[in-house]
């Protein structure tokens, strides 16, 4: 193995940052990973890439970059009990401290330790190098039926996803409304439909994202969003609207939709990041009825849960990539991201590059 590796930093300009740096070596409890894809996030693109929105421990300090990677074990520390030398790997982005009432969730996302929380690519390097560090809490077990890239997929995008939508269950009874396509609203529609959603109605203001929402057959109807969406809503669905409705959009308008796009006594969650909402809460949900989840990121179990099903359901999370690139071409990988006129983009290795 070479002593020197390339690995991409955010300096919060717009831009990525090649460097050359040691290959580091494990210690206890930890493995080296050989990395085989890593998934560009848009939470990476909006409080990283185009600049630093963390502030204290939540922060970006620096490290490489990649907060959804999935590789191959090709070391390990000592005391190590589970995964081994070859093993096949997913790893749960934000590595927390164990023991707060939160880690014992598996819910590592919140661990409430500001001291030993810290989040692959933000506070501890990532995933966007030949190589990463790992700790054995933090890994799930990658069936051999699964690529990298499905498993880069579920690193976040995935889980995050099938969070919400178990937070609102979805059945054959339902109908549902995703609102925003991007990765995130994109992932939706593919997990509601292996969940056995009867319809699936999508919008978003990018008419690329909508033909790839139809080319792929992942909605039954999608629609540039304007003025009439709520009106396109209701006679899809017989006046009523929607039993379940995902908001990934992390806009006023999106979410408004989202909402009264839900039917009586029906269930919506939001998902998408940033931006604000504006509602009238009874008529939009105090009459009608309604329950709003929030829903952030997932739990290192229902990870594990959601890998078992994506090989029941025969459905792979990288149908999502429409663009693959080499870590030397990281620069255009992050800007195409960046414009948001794409589906999910990986930087690959190996037998990756497709």
């Amino acid at each position: 193995m070479n002593k020197k590796m390339l690995a991409a930093y955010l300096p919060g300009n717009s831009t990525v940052e090649l460097k050359e740096v040691d290959i580091p070596a494990p210690g206890y409890g930890e493995v080296l990973i050989k990395t085989k894809s890593s998934t560009i996030c848009g939470s990476d693109i909006r409080a990283i890439y185009r600049e630093h929105l963390g502030k204290g421990p939540e922060a970006y300090q620096n490290k490489i970059c990649g907060h959804e990677p999935c590789g191959q074990i090709v070391q390990c520390g000592p005391g190590l009990r589970r995964f081994k030398e070859g093993d096949r790997v997913i790893v749960y982005h934000i590595s927390g401290c164990g023991v707060c009432n939160d880690c014992r969730r598996g819910y590592m996302i919140s661990c409430s330790n500001t001291k030993y929380r810290r989040a692959y690519g933000w506070q501890r390097d990532g995933g966007m190098a030949e190589y990463m560090l790992a700790e054995e809490k933090d890994l799930v077990a990658l069936p051999d039926s699964l690529t990298y890239t499905d498993g880069a997929q579920v690193a976040c995008g995935f889980g995050t996803t099938y969070e919400g939508l178990e937070k609102i269950g979805i059945s054959g009874d339902d109908a549902v409304l995703v609102v925003g396509l991007g990765p995130v609203g994109l992932a939706s529609c593919m997990l509601a439909k292996a969940l056995g959603a009867e319809k699936i109605i999508a919008f978003d203001t990018v008419q690329s994202r909508v033909d790839l929402a139809l080319s792929k057959g992942l909605a039954d109807y999608a629609f540039v969003s304007g003025a009439d969406s709520l009106d396109k809503v209701h006679e899809l669905t017989g006046g009523f609207g929607c039993e379940r409705a995902v908001d990934c959009s992390g806009n006023t308008y999106g979410r408004q939709l989202a909402v009264r796009g839900t039917r009586e006594w029906g269930k919506c969650v939001f998902i998408g990041e940033g931006g604000t909402v504006e509602l009238n809460p009874s008529p939009d949900m105090l009459h009608p009825q309604k329950t709003i989840y929030g829903s952030w990121v997932t739990s290192i179990w229902r990870m594990e849960v959601l890998v078992e099903h994506l090989v029941r359901w025969g459905i792979h999370p990288e149908d999502l990539v429409t663009n693959r690139f080499q870590l030397k071409d990281a620069t255009q990988a992050y800007k195409l991201m960046s414009e948001g006129k794409c589906g999910k983009v990986a930087i690959v290795y190996d037998e990756e590059i497709k």
